[in-house]
């Protein structure tokens, strides 16, 4: 297919965009020669369905050459950590969009076997085969809304390699019936790799400075997230009470002066009714569901705590909540949103072209970097 210019409608696209990054840092704006780039660039990755230097040149029929294209990804003085900033910007300033529902969720990127120049890769467990994997962990940040959903943020994940280290040798010890104070202590944690948890509040820290005329309406989150640091830190962040996780079945809590964990309470004490939820599209599912106001001894506090299982499921879900006001029905249906971020994963994350592209504009990794990751 002949690409002699960028597309019409990419040329504006363009245009708006460095309008946007100049509101951001007018130092930021780009120059003539960088918008063309960029312009043949999100070309040639619409046309031949990928990010590589060779078919842009082959598709312009050689008047674009790879070593042109490359030393500008290289060379060229773009103000990267702004570039996705300010595409969201601009797509929420066209939709009129003005409030919606924040969502986090991590995904494994499996890689080759003995990858060494892609960013971020690390040993992953396999579940498919049980067995490890080299690959990549990304932490996704959506934006839900009523009429668009759309990534808003990403950060790559990496495990600390002493921490790593001590863990494994750590267990040998303990399996081999060493005593704890005979083990190593625990080392202290390298900034250089911070935990998923403290990755998306980064994230939500950095929407909320870039976005701050967004009104969110709550937070969404798995059980990786449903600490209570990270609860009351992202709700402080996003400026709401509202922020939605899970909690364990065996989670302890304190009911009339005694203890007991989630699964036996909601199962002998406080069981579920039958109810139909209506879920995003306006599909209509039957679920179980239960709720109450309980203190959750390792959050130190009161939170509002849902049992929920789907028609089918044998056992319970547990969600909990920061804004105990909300109604049980109101609490559920907003959790059900979380499930898109699994739906935009199918869809979008493990399509190698989406993924280059976020890369591409992400600036989270610097383009020296990620150069041999992308074309390699």
């Amino acid at each position: 297919m002949l690409m002699s210019e960028p597309a019409h409608f990419i040329k504006t696209f363009v245009t708006d965009l460095d309008v946007s990054l100049g509101k951001l840092k007018p130092n930021a704006k780009l120059t003539h020669l960088q918008k063309i780039w960029l312009g043949f660039c999100l070309t040639g990755m619409l046309l031949t369905n990928s990010v590589c230097w060779a078919k842009f040149e082959r598709a312009s029929l050689g008047e674009h050459k790879i070593a042109a294209l490359s030393w500008m990804f290289r060379e060229a003085k773009v103000a990267w950590d702004y570039l996705l900033l300010a595409s969201v910007t601009l797509v929420l300033e066209r939709h009129g969009i003005t409030e919606g529902v924040l969502v986090l969720d991590e995904s494994d990127r499996a890689r080759s076997k003995r990858t060494k120049r892609i960013y971020g890769v690390h040993k992953q467990k396999h579940k498919a085969s049980g067995g490890y994997v080299n690959g990549q962990t990304v932490v996704l940040l959506l934006l839900v809304t009523q009429t668009v959903t759309l990534p808003v943020g990403f950060a790559f994940y990496r495990p600390d390699p002493v921490l790593t280290a001590w863990v494994k040798e750590d267990k040998r010890l303990k399996k081999e019936g060493v005593a704890k104070k005979d083990r190593p202590v625990r080392p202290e944690r390298d900034n250089r790799y911070p935990t998923k948890t403290q990755l998306a509040l980064r994230l939500l820290q950095a929407f909320k400075d870039a976005h701050g005329n967004i009104k969110i309406k709550a937070v969404l989150a798995d059980a990786l997230y449903g600490e209570a640091s990270f609860m009351d830190k992202a709700s402080r962040i996003c400026g709401i009470t509202q922020v939605i996780s899970q909690l364990r079945e065996n989670q302890v809590i304190e009911y009339r002066g005694k203890k007991r964990n989630l699964k036996d309470y909601f199962n002998t004490i406080n069981k579920g009714v039958e109810v139909t939820l209506r879920v995003r599209g306006g599909k209509e599912v039957k679920a179980t569901m239960s709720s109450a106001r309980l203190k959750v001894l390792a959050h130190g506090k009161k939170r509002f705590v849902v049992a929920l299982k789907y028609e089918g499921e044998t056992d319970y879900r547990y969600l909990v909540a920061t804004d105990m006001t909300w109604r049980t029905m109101d609490t559920v249906q907003a959790y059900t949103l979380r499930w898109l971020v699994e739906i935009y994963q199918t869809y979008c994350l493990h399509k190698s072209v989406f993924k280059k592209l976020m890369h591409f504009v992400s600036g989270l990794i610097h383009p020296d970097t990620l150069s041999a990751a992308l074309f390699a």
